[in-house]
């Protein structure tokens, strides 16, 4: 499959064992080469979530979130359409890894890094299909500082059955990967200066998705 070009828009999609949509993502590339694929987006990018997502970050409760991971168990659930707000969001993806290295910056800086686990990447003609394992890193701007996000969420997709053994094994694997990056300031984090350097290009419009939004728009969770 060819490169995609800079500037293009691509969709991230998180797509379930079950083959169904999870989540869809517009994006803008950056850069696509054999290491990484590099994307971004800025306020105003379309997205859809899952339904229970939405109403979470809308009510400010945060139990609706495990709502929607009792409802993927099932395999039944509804996408609502939604609008990025608040960050610009650098994206950096190898095709092998089981993580993807994100960047948010507010008000014209880098906020912090957030390091997502999930599938490797399948490409798509319109960009790239993974699997959100639900376990995040988030980074200080700087690198000297870390924590964890969502283990409570990852125990409880263990408990469900949404992520395997095998994908546990993965993104234990994983883990130990992005923290020896860190370490090493290797990687992405090799080139941190140009990290925090980085600004969306102004003459993008925010990228759409492939078909128009059937719902209203409402606000999108934000990191994973």
């Amino acid at each position: 499959m060819e490169s995609f070009k800079t500037g293009q828009t691509v969709v991230r999609r998180d797509v379930h064992r079950s083959c169904r949509v999870w989540s869809e993502h517009a994006l803008r590339v950056v850069a696509d080469t054999s290491e990484a694929l590099m994307a971004a987006c800025s306020p105003g990018a379309e997205t859809r979530w899952p339904a229970l997502y939405v109403k979470a970050r809308d009510d400010g409760d945060r139990s609706v979130r495990t709502e929607a991971f009792d409802a993927m168990a099932t395999g039944v659930w509804e996408l609502a359409d939604a609008v990025w707000q608040e960050t610009e969001l650098l994206l950096w993806k190898a095709p092998a890894a089981w993580f993807s290295v994100n960047a948010f910056y507010a008000s014209g800086r880098l906020r912090n890094w957030y390091v997502n686990f999930e599938h490797p990447t399948r490409r798509t003609t319109t960009g790239f299909d993974t699997f959100d394992l639900t376990v995040d890193l988030v980074i200080a701007p700087d690198l000297t500082r870390w924590e964890w996000k969502d283990e409570d969420e990852y125990a409880h997709v263990r408990r469900l059955g949404i992520v395997t053994d095998t994908e546990h094994q993965a993104v234990d694997a994983a883990r130990d990967q992005v923290l020896a990056m860190l370490t090493d300031r290797s990687g992405p984090f090799a080139d941190a200066a140009s990290w925090t350097s980085w600004r969306w290009n102004p003459a993008w419009p925010a990228p759409r998705l492939p078909r128009p939004p059937e719902a209203a728009q409402r606000v999108a969770p934000e990191g994973g």
